[in-house]
């Protein structure tokens, strides 16, 4: 049997980790209420997505970076997602992260799973408090597409072998790149544009659905 090498790009928030990173910061600051709110419209793609996460990190200026921390801690991964990795690279696979949220908070766990690919906003921050802007271009969902194809080269893979899994509008370009595309619990738009999709709160059965 040919061994056909497959780049997996998945979505972090509410697909790759259970929580919506920027809510969690939202609740520090104060302003949960607000942020859901728009992140939910945005999700529904009834905001431009740059302009939706702009005016959510707007809304977190003045918190103290120690705040990234307490999130990062706070964050959990969806059940399947570590062994998903493991499995992939343990086969020979590439796996990537795209992330409209922000690499301040799920860095560490990158690391620590060994995964080389990964794109995600950076916040800004000034003398140890975040700013309420973003350093660099917004990931969206145009970027998270040029990611799959960036990181599908640079692994080797032809973009038909690649997977993209996701769960709200911001992912719908990726997952029409990709050879094949999964949603995940996701919104009606997205399962309307999807190959695949899991309606279980777990990442277990990608292996099974991908061949691999």
């Amino acid at each position: 049997m040919v061994f056909v090498k497959r780049l997996v790009q998945l979505d972090v928030d509410s697909t790759f980790i259970q929580q919506e990173a920027i809510e969690l910061l939202a609740a520090k600051a104060g302003v949960l209420e607000q942020v859901a709110a728009i992140t939910a419209s945005a999700m529904r793609g009834e905001l431009d997505f740059e302009q939706s996460l702009r005016a959510r990190v707007a809304l977190l200026k003045g918190l103290p970076e120690s705040a990234i921390a307490e999130v990062q801690m706070e964050i959990s991964l969806t059940d399947g997602a570590q062994n998903l990795v493991e499995t992939l690279h343990g086969k020979g696979h590439s796996v990537s992260l795209v992330s409209g949220g922000f690499i301040d908070i799920i860095e560490p766990m990158i690391k620590a799973m060994s995964i080389k690919y990964y794109k995600a906003n950076k916040l800004e921050i000034v003398e140890g408090v975040l700013t309420g802007g973003l350093i660099g271009p917004v990931v969206d969902r145009a970027a998270k597409a040029d990611a799959l194809r960036e990181f599908a080269k640079a692994s080797s893979v032809p973009i038909e072998n690649s997977v993209a899994i996701g769960d709200g509008a911001n992912d719908l370009d990726m997952m029409a790149a990709a050879g094949l595309s999964i949603a995940f619990n996701a919104k009606p738009i997205v399962v309307e544009a999807a190959d695949l999709a899991i309606n279980e709160p777990s990442l277990r059965s990608v292996i099974a659905l991908i061949g691999v």
